[in-house]
């Protein structure tokens, strides 16, 4: 599978996710669908200016279609190295998100997230989504709807369609792992 490919199908997850049509997202592109129907099956190469639109649309960061080496075509698809994984960028200060899964293309995606010392999410954010999290590493103080809770090194929590906000007041960064369904970056 090529990069094209995966960027291609990674805009069709995302874009079925948020339930847009390919009239929807091309419009909003100022693209024909058939244009957006190519790029989706890898036979187009949208341009750094159509993939900052698509980003916007699609309310993620532009860096979720850039990564580093595709690695060998045998493990396309399959095998994510560590040196390999998407950065999908700092979308909240503090927060360094990198995307574990192959591609969006499953009916959901894991993300490796670092929460530096002192980072924080002031404002309550709620997704249609179900998570689970694994805390790898550190402490995290967390909100789920009116609840406070301290997470530390091996617990887990679930998010399913509740407003959460996050805190890191602590003196070493805190690592996590998410399972996000259906996938949202």
């Amino acid at each position: 599978m090529s990069g094209d490919k995966t960027i291609g199908g990674d805009i069709r997850a995302l874009r079925t996710t948020r339930k847009m049509t390919l009239d929807d997202l091309a419009g909003g592109l100022g693209k024909s669908i058939g244009w957006l129907s190519q790029v989706e099956r890898g036979l187009s190469q949208p341009t750094v200016d159509d993939l900052q639109k698509i980003a916007r649309l699609l309310e993620v960061p532009t860096s979720m279609f850039f990564g580093t080496a595709d690695g060998p075509s045998d493990e396309q698809g399959l095998i994510v190295r560590a040196r390999n994984r998407r950065e999908i960028g700092e979308r909240d200060s503090g927060l360094f998100e990198a995307l574990l899964s192959p591609d969006l293309s499953d009916d959901f995606e894991v993300i490796h997230s670092t929460f530096l010392p002192g980072a924080r999410l002031d404002q309550p954010r709620r997704r249609g989504t179900s998570e689970v999290v694994y805390l790898v590493s550190g402490r995290l103080d967390l909100w789920i709807e009116d609840r406070a809770f301290t997470i530390e090194t091996g617990d887990s929590f679930r998010i399913r369609n509740a407003e959460y906000r996050w805190s890191n007041p602590y003196d070493d960064p805190a690592t996590a792992i998410w399972v996000i369904s259906p996938p949202v970056y």
